[in-house]
């Protein structure tokens, strides 16, 4: 299985961005996948995840109500839209995937397939 992120780029506080992860070498619709993100210094913190049908999210505190996940099974797509941008979203989104049922999704051990991540950046 492959996961390739693209779509990142540069932005400006406020600004709408919407990030992609294209999937393949597996049955997608057998996935739960993950976003996380990664700032320069910071350790890879968990961002959302979505259910194997789409019906089920989950997000960070620090982007509830701002980022949406989804996916298309269909195209073996997942997407990242990230509205009301602020410079501490600033980072390299990875998505992530795994095939295994776990109690919590929030967790990078939770999953065992990664992309080499996009760069956002969000100017002040």
């Amino acid at each position: 299985v492959q996961l390739v992120e693209s779509g990142g780029g540069l932005v400006r506080t406020g600004d709408s961005l919407r990030i992609l992860c294209t999937f393949s070498g597996g049955t997608f619709s057998s996935y739960q996948l993950g976003w996380f993100r990664q700032a320069p210094g910071r350790e890879r913190e968990f961002v959302a995840t979505i259910s194997r049908t789409g019906l089920n999210d989950d997000y960070a505190d620090s982007v509830k109500g701002r980022f949406t996940a989804s996916r298309d099974n269909a195209r073996d797509a997942l997407y990242l839209e990230m509205d009301s941008l602020q410079p501490e979203d600033t980072a390299v989104y990875y998505c992530a995937a795994t095939s295994s049922i776990w109690r919590n999704y929030d967790r990078a051990q939770s999953y065992d397939v990664w992309g080499q991540g996009t760069q956002v950046t969000v100017s002040s």
